[in-house]
């Protein structure tokens, strides 16, 4: 119960006489602190207004003009903004299986840091995730090691329906389906498997959706032509807008078929925006879309100078979907913001092109970059809290978080839109330790990011508490 209170108990197993224990209770009062923002200019719900928020027992308490209660903590907000805490509705923290590249804590406090206070993690791990067993693992896991809260997908496979069907749709975010290629047994191409999924799936479906037979195909041209020596700019070619589309629109098919709740990840093409409408509210949306940070940030140019440092699936692609994917994101037909955080090692990611893994860390670093083209002009501080807050919960039905609400958990995000600040090796807090935006400088910083009502990042130093709940969903 977390409510006001906090008891933290402790069972002792006292001997009474032989054969007779008696267990005893020790009760350890765990009091949440108080806190008090004064003066911030909170950006919510498509307006800007300056207020003091106060937090207690996890919760926003009171929203006002001026708030004189007393609290444990009291932080300053004159000449910074307040955005609701951004929920990230896809990562890949890698644990357990790939703990080398990363793992739940490292990356929840990088996310963190990054004014990310809520996640949901893929279960493309070693072992997948496949059965209520191992995701119930993994939860375990974030309870006792993520400063964020979070959430994990139960994925598919072309042999665990039953799995699938069973999972609780009111704390599990979704079913993630691999219509692409994937780590071990998640690629879903048997299309009976996709019918039953499409039909019977008793939650939000989340899709990955590249054509495979498309993808070999394009792979094979080129190594005829080029042998193993293919260069990383070609992976665009390889990973086609093409295999997308064909994907994308086979899922929007089927979802329309079966009135599936469909959910499209990390959409990269201008082609494939098309496929989704803005005429309704999303409340009423049974099929919704995510774009990610670096499909709206690179383009098939920087492949020049980042190279495998932006290789993702799918893949970056030409400065017209770049910018067909933004016009999308702010006129309502992609109605969310994301990372697809997935790190690898650096030694990996300079190997040969064919060798080195698709994927890149993002979560400290995406809302600065957001941030960079609201400075740009591209994108205004509202629409920003919206596709990675609002918006986030709205689709997920995502229980009293992602708004600044009185009664709503307190996850909140503290931004100084001018201070200017360089990404290098010593700022880097994934555990692989590098970034694509290194060398980049951004003008806003997260300043503090409140998770559940306790302060887990402050003037660039994270809280060692695992302080994150898991989230829970109204459905």
């Amino acid at each position: 119960m977390e409510i006001g209170i906090i008891f933290c108990t402790k069972a002792r197993r006292n001997l009474i006489s032989p054969g007779f224990y008696i267990f005893v209770l020790s009760a350890y009062i765990c009091v949440m602190p108080s806190i008090l923002i004064k003066s911030a200019t909170i950006v919510n719900e498509n307006k800007q207004f300056v207020a003091d928020v106060f937090i207690k027992d996890g919760f926003i308490d009171q929203i006002a003009g001026a708030i004189n209660q007393p609290a444990d903590q009291e932080i300053n907000a004159e000449g910074l903004h307040l955005f609701p805490g951004f929920i990230d509705d896809q990562v890949h923290f890698r644990e357990p299986g790939l703990t080398y590249k990363a793992d739940i804590h490292t990356e929840s406090r990088a996310a963190v840091a990054g004014g990310i206070t809520s996640f949901m993690e893929m279960p493309n791990t070693i072992p997948n995730t496949l059965t209520r067993e191992l995701l119930e693992q993994k939860y375990e896991i974030a309870k006792h090691n993520s400063p964020a809260n979070y959430s994990f997908y139960m994925g598919a496979s072309n042999d665990n329906i039953d799995e699938v069907l069973r999972t609780d749709i009111h704390n599990v975010c979704g079913v993630k389906v691999f219509m692409g290629s994937s780590t071990g047994n998640m690629l879903v191409d048997d299309p009976k498997t996709l019918e039953n999924i499409f039909s019977q799936s008793p939650m939000l479906v989340a899709t990955h959706c590249e054509d495979e037979a498309t993808i070999k195909s394009n792979l094979n041209h080129y190594k005829q032509l080029l042998g193993e020596n293919i260069p990383v700019r070609l992976h665009p070619k390889i990973r086609s807008a093409e295999a997308c589309y064909l994907s994308s629109s086979m899922a929007v098919e089927l979802a329309k078929k079966y009135n599936t709740r469909l959910h499209i990840l990390h959409i990269s093409t201008e082609r494939e925006t098309h496929l989704f409408n803005n005429d309704i509210p999303l409340s009423e949306k049974r099929i919704t879309a995510e774009a990610c940070i670096h499909h709206l940030w690179f383009s098939d140019e920087d492949y020049e100078t980042k190279g495998n440092l932006i290789k993702w699936n799918p893949a970056v692609k030409t400065k017209n979907d770049r910018d067909g994917i933004l016009k999308a994101v702010l006129d309502g037909r992609i109605d969310v913001i994301a990372t697809d955080h997935a790190p690898h090692t650096i030694e990996e990611k300079v190997l040969p092109y064919l060798q080195a893994p698709s994927g890149g860390p993002l979560v400290q670093h995406a809302l600065p970059a957001l941030l960079e083209m609201y400075h740009q002009g591209k994108i205004t501080l509202e629409q920003i809290a919206e596709k990675m807050a609002h918006n986030v919960a709205t689709c997920f039905q995502i229980e009293k978080r992602g708004f600044i609400r009185e009664g709503y958990w307190a996850d909140i995000a503290l931004v100084n839109l001018n201070s200017p600040w360089e990404v290098n090796k010593s700022n880097i807090l994934y555990k692989c330790g590098w970034s694509p935006f290194a060398n980049t400088t951004f003008q806003s910083k997260i300043v503090h990011t409140v998770v559940s009502g306790n302060l887990a990042y402050s003037n660039g130093k994270l809280t060692e508490t695992s302080t994150g709940k898991r989230m829970s969903f109204i459905r």
